[in-house]
């Protein structure tokens, strides 16, 4: 049984405590790190980022089609220009200067249905912009969110590490001047248990939160006062007292 000196003993719960600092930084740490608000964000943000890269496709298109329906315009007003071009020169038979007459009326048609649809297919792209301005706004919107939410984190995360520093210096300089053939047996059932120390309060494990049972009391009470006991439930070191028996 390993043995070590009761005012020992006593130090195992300033250092136990340092642990649980420790130990309490790195939940808050992991905690900020899984922010639910970044997940949200995040999958928002690949939502609007998936329309907004829809809407431009679309506006993409609209303005490939838009091209093609000026160029059809202008390829037909080329061909009437020409056309009414030769109709007034005069030269010509009679019957071709008629015939010339009914191809202008028929590309005159031609044109103002290309420019309806010129027309059509401009104010649609106009509202594909609009579309595209207001899906813009919204990833600007979420972006910004997300580097808000980003930075007051990152904020915490760099106040909790600063403090864990600060902690864990601490707790080496204490450690350092413990007996060190305790330190080995506290620092193995800290890996082991997840806690190294507690005490023995009335009967009562702080380690487990449990009363012991009158067997393990005894056993415990029988014990000198320099031998390192442990609890049978938690199996963290039980640090006795006199005044807390």
């Amino acid at each position: 049984m390993a043995k070590a000196a009761p005012a020992e003993q006593l130090k195992l719960l300033d250092l136990q405590g340092l642990d649980a600092k420790l130990k309490s930084l790195a939940s808050r740490r992991r905690s900020l790190e899984g922010d639910p608000r970044i997940k949200d964000l995040e999958a928002a943000l690949s939502v609007a980022t998936g329309e907004l890269g829809a809407a431009k496709m679309a506006v993409h298109d609209a303005e490939a089609e838009l091209k093609r329906a000026e160029a059809d315009v202008e390829q037909v007003a080329g061909r009437i220009e020409r056309d009414e071009a030769r109709l007034n020169s005069g030269t010509g038979l009679s019957k071709d200067l008629v015939a010339l007459q009914k191809d202008i009326a028929s590309l005159n048609k031609r044109r103002s249905d290309l420019e309806d649809v010129e027309l059509e297919v401009l104010e649609r792209l106009d509202t594909l912009r609009e579309r595209q301005a207001t899906q813009q706004a919204i990833v600007d919107d979420i972006q910004g969110s997300f580097g808000t939410i980003r930075a007051e984190i990152d904020k915490a995360l760099a106040a909790v590490d600063a403090e864990a520093a600060e902690v864990a210096a601490r707790r080496d300089a204490f450690a350092q001047g413990l007996d060190s053939g305790l330190l080995v047996v506290y620092e193995k059932t800290l890996a082991k248990r997840g806690v190294g120390a507690a005490r023995l309060f009335h009967g009562t494990s702080e380690a487990s939160g449990m009363k012991l049972s009158p067997g393990d009391l005894a056993e415990i009470k029988a014990a000198s006062a320099d031998d390192v006991v442990f609890c049978p439930d938690s199996g963290a070191i039980l640090v006795r007292s006199d005044e807390w028996s």
